[in-house]
């Protein structure tokens, strides 16, 4: 009798449960969010790609091939421009970026058939091709290496000691840009006070940098210290008095001349009041109070 009961209510409930859920209305699925629509990622801005070191005659180089340590090898870029490396004989690095040299090395390796996959580096040991010259009124004068792509004229100033006793302000830069001759006056105290960069000039092989005489004025007369003075720049008449000292108890104001050399050579003389501006080579005479 039980499992009878049992045959008969198990199937009668599965019936109800299926009737409940077909009389149940479909609940209509959720719209679907949209979706915001990514932007592409903007390119990362390409990397600035600097100038490498261009090697040049005279330049002593080390080249090492990777697990090959019997083609290592260190010479000197002759004058025409070529170095002698292991199996393949000359191999013209003069005026070639140091990553242009290894990949023609490895290149000539790789078509000879000495190595199936070099991997070739070639540092510079003693830089003395590619130079600078810095001259005139510095504390250090002579040649300098370029061994970098960014050196600019206030660095190799630094290398020769700077600006000596003496030197002017404005240094002049003479050399080669695509073939073409330049001269450039760069005012150290403007490039630095007004942080003009771009005026600071990136050095090229050959460059010449002199550092000029300051100019000066002279006093004589009845000052406390007659001589010759450096000119600063906008200095009055009264200010050069000041840097000799001014007159003597002896010494008057009075009547100052300034002996001027004029453009065409001539001299000319001045009497000026204190707050004229002083001129390149001028000679101020203080007279003698007779009263």
């Amino acid at each position: 009798m039980l499992s009878l009961s049992r045959a008969f209510v198990i199937p009668f409930l599965m019936v109800l449960v299926w009737l409940n859920a077909w009389a149940e209305p479909a609940v209509p699925a959720a719209p679907a969010m949209p979706v915001a629509e990514v932007a592409p990622a903007a390119p990362a801005p390409a990397a600035d790609v600097g100038r490498e070191y261009v090697l040049g005659p005279g330049d002593i180089v080390r080249i090492n091939v990777f697990q090959n340590p019997e083609l290592a090898t260190e010479g000197r870029v002759s004058e025409t421009g070529a170095l002698t490396f292991p199996l393949i004989g000359s191999v013209p690095l003069g005026g070639r970026t140091v990553s242009d040299a290894e990949a023609l090395i490895a290149d000539r390796l790789r078509q000879g058939g000495f190595v199936r996959e070099p991997q070739v580096t070639v540092l510079p040991v003693q830089i003395r091709g590619n130079q600078v010259a810095v001259l005139g009124h510095v504390n250090k004068p002579g040649r300098y290496p370029l061994d970098t792509f960014n050196v600019r004229v206030t660095d190799m100033l630094a290398n020769a000691g700077g600006i000596a006793s003496g030197g002017d302000d404005v240094v002049v830069l003479v050399g080669t840009r695509d073939g073409q001759r330049i001269r450039r006056e760069l005012d150290l105290p403007t490039l630095f006070q007004r942080g003009e960069v771009d005026a600071d000039v990136l050095l090229e092989p050959g460059d010449v940098i002199y550092a000029r005489r300051a100019d000066v004025f002279y006093i004589y007369g009845v000052v406390q210290r007659p001589g010759a003075f450096r000119l600063e720049r906008d200095m009055s008449v009264m200010q050069g008095l000041a840097t000799g000292g001014g007159t003597t108890a002896r010494g008057t104001v009075r009547g100052l001349r300034i002996h001027r050399r004029g453009a065409d050579g001539s001299l000319q003389v001045i009497e000026p009041t204190l707050d004229d501006k002083l001129a390149a080579d001028d000679i101020i005479y203080v007279k003698e109070s007779f009263f």
